[in-house]
């Protein structure tokens, strides 16, 4: 299984596996089959999403979910959530509110459009959940990624 175990399929939650000889990368989540790739301008052929469209796609996706299933538990009457987002570098000096004060940082902008005959209150609301999302909350936290050979067959 190109130098992985079985286990390792059965233990993983999504697999990713990509040809060496470029970018283009095929991925399996559960029951669902995505790729990756990188823009042409960066090498890639562009013909998927690249990882951080993808890590945009997750927190969107996870903020749009947490305001609604809010808005539902609280009988709002929200009808669209339309999330947009934008990843970029900036300097961290550049940061009034950012700790970091040497160096760069990443900063995503995500703003928030909420339609529906909603009072200010249940909107400010609304926004205050969206910044519980549980993909937010990941990214702002403390994060432990272990990485590991897989085993060889």
């Amino acid at each position: 299984m190109n130098g992985t175990t079985a286990a390792t399929d059965e233990y993983a939650h999504v697999i990713v596996r990509g040809d060496a000889r470029g970018f283009l990368q095929k991925i399996v989540s559960g029951s669902h089959q995505l790729q990756a790739d990188e823009p042409v301008s960066a090498g890639g052929t562009g013909a998927a999403p690249d990882p951080y469209d993808y890590l945009m796609i997750a927190l969107g996706s996870c903020t749009s979910m947490t305001v609604g299933l809010f808005a539902r538990r609280r009988k709002f009457p929200l009808e669209q959530i339309t999330v947009s987002l934008r990843h970029s570098r900036i300097y961290a000096k550049d940061c009034e509110e950012c700790m970091t004060k040497e160096g760069r940082l990443d900063r995503i902008d995500l703003e928030i459009d909420l339609s529906g005959p909603l009072s200010s209150e249940q909107h400010a609301e609304l926004m205050k959940a969206a910044d519980r999302c549980p993909v937010h909350q990941t990214l702002t936290s403390e994060i432990n990624i272990r990485l590991r050979p897989a085993k060889l067959s």
